[in-house]
């Protein structure tokens, strides 16, 4: 984040590149970028004639440059936006031609998602001498929430781990959809407000005490009645808690509590690093690694597995979803 906010620092101070080729598998910060070029770098009234998107899709390379090599029109500079320009991947490299002898008074921006260049290629290295290239990294699953604490504290907003959590939970590591959901969050909550599980609840629909973060916790604790509850919502609840999602997370569960087994330094910090979890969820693992042994955790691992296998109609002549979890369930806590 700090990079993408060093960018948008020289773009106020009126340091702006020639080119940014905005890269990689996050688009997220790709869009934040792109979009900000687009509505700060031109006063409204020169946007007309002097401001142009395009979309890979429809466009070539060489078309590309020919709008580029434009003059602005009772402006400054002129900026030029290519959007999915990732469908263009089989001639990208003739930008480097353009980077070679460019336009000074135009602003090139191409949006190469989920994609990136090869640092060693002349077209990279070309685009690097006289702009910038900015890679757009994927976060993992264990930087999300603290993400989400970063970007809530920006806008003068708090939120609880446990709510942050759900989110991550629930939409995983589209920082996009996560962004907009709190957009919206903090749309209708006080200035200043901390966005809390129940908050969540009622304006974006996760349940609160029913999900897999509050099911895992259980499992951990061997709290039957509480997990119980949740499998039965679940079993009710199917579309919004799919069978394959809830086996998948608690595989990951107990293989990292296999690990949790392994290591000699069981402190906080030593077991967050090793298992890539946020340290909220230490004590969880700390709790569950009390009530299942190394052996047990190798057992249970192998149910998931047999589970997997029966959500995906192999074998368990078609048992419904909430049955096998019941019944897997009583395998892992008995």
């Amino acid at each position: 984040m700090s990079d993408v906010a060093r960018i948008v620092s020289d773009i106020n101070k009126g340091t702006i590149k020639p080119i940014y080729f905005l890269m990689g598998e996050e688009p997220y910060y790709i869009d934040k970028i792109s979009d900000y070029i687009e509505d700060n770098v031109l006063q409204e009234e020169e946007k007309g004639f002097n401001q142009m998107v395009m979309y890979g899709r429809d466009v070539t390379v060489e078309q590309i440059i020919d709008t580029a090599k434009r003059f602005p029109m009772m402006a400054e500079r002129q900026v030029v936006i290519v959007k999915e320009a990732q469908d263009l991947v089989r001639s990208i490299d003739k930008l480097q031609a353009y980077a070679e002898n460019l336009q000074p008074s135009t602003v090139l921006v191409i949006c190469y998602k989920y994609k990136k260049l090869d640092k060693r290629k002349a077209v990279y290295k070309a685009i690097n001498k006289v702009g910038l290239v900015y890679e757009s990294k994927k976060l993992y699953e264990n930087q999300v929430a603290d993400w989400i604490r970063r970007v809530v504290a920006g806008k003068k907003y708090q939120i609880e781990s446990k709510a942050a959590l759900m989110l991550v939970e629930f939409l995983g590591t589209d920082l996009s959809r996560i962004s907009n959901e709190l957009d919206k969050l903090m749309s209708i909550l006080k200035a200043g407000a901390t966005i809390t599980p129940q908050s969540i609840e009622q304006n974006i629909g996760i349940s609160k005490d029913y999900n897999n973060f509050e099911l895992r916790k259980a499992i951990g604790e061997k709290n039957v009645l509480k997990a119980n509850k949740i499998i039965n919502y679940f079993g009710q609840n199917q579309k919004s808690n799919p069978i394959v999602m809830t086996i998948s997370l608690l595989n990951s569960f107990f293989t990292q509590l296999l690990i949790y087994h392994s290591l000699n330094d069981k402190s906080k910090n030593s077991v967050a690093k090793a298992l890539g979890v946020n340290p909220f969820f230490v004590t969880d693992y700390s709790i569950a690694a009390k009530n299942y042994p190394m052996r047990k955790v190798s057992q249970v691992i192998g149910f998931l597995r047999d589970a997997d296998v029966k959500s995906k109609g192999v074998g368990a002549n078609a048992l419904p979803a909430g049955d096998i979890l019941k019944e897997l369930l009583f395998k892992i806590i008995h």
